[in-house]
């Protein structure tokens, strides 16, 4: 935001902060908070060339998860949910699902936010044995009433999302759906606000 364009707060603490304030504040907000999804699609492309070793690099198998699930015939939501599933890994490296999920959260149902914060440890299924790790570990949330479908997630889209031959969908193909399920929450404390103001 221009800087020259926008009124400011006056306080310098929260604690003094007064109703006029918090309307300036609201006002930019409303403006900020839909363009989130471009933001999420910034972050996204860091993944871009950054191969971990992998035969194709983080956004490729994130473009790969998508795609695939596009073309099995997933929901927008899905499909979106399974293009950014990995988005954590360039800041949570021990623990890149919860940080997926945390971005996430506000706009997935809890089906869709349930899988990506446990997709590591379903997809650990295929290789955590080579870590010396048990590859069973996700057998914990058997029970559990999203556990299948988060295996499936893994099983066709996710796990096999490291091919080098695979035609991906271009990443200009999801930007819409992604600009679309992130400009909104579905869910967050600040829902009642955004939603009165798209109104």
């Amino acid at each position: 935001m221009n800087d020259m364009t926008h009124e400011h707060a006056t306080f310098r603490s929260m604690i003094d902060g007064t109703q006029e304030d918090w309307d300036i504040i609201a006002r930019e907000q409303k403006e900020f908070a839909p363009n989130n999804g471009a933001r999420i699609l910034d972050h996204l492309k860091l993944l871009g060339g950054d191969y971990g070793g992998f035969p194709v690099d983080r956004l490729e198998h994130c473009l790969q998860t998508a795609t695939r699930a596009h073309r099995d015939g997933r929901d927008e939501e899905y499909v979106v949910m399974a293009l950014l599933h990995d988005i954590g890994d360039t800041l949570g490296a021990f623990n890149h699902p919860d940080v997926a999920a945390a971005i996430l959260k506000p706009f997935l149902s809890e089906e869709n936010l349930w899988i990506v914060q446990h997709h590591g440890i379903f997809q650990g299924h295929y290789f955590f044995h080579y870590l010396g790790l048990d590859r069973d570990m996700r057998d914990q949330f058997a029970d559990h009433p999203y556990a299948a479908a988060c295996a499936e997630f893994c099983e066709k889209y996710d796990a096999p999302a490291f091919d080098p031959d695979y035609e991906s969908l271009p990443l200009e193909f999801f930007e819409p759906m992604v600009k679309r399920l992130c400009a909104y929450p579905r869910s967050s404390i600040y829902k009642k606000v955004m939603v009165e103001e798209a109104a």
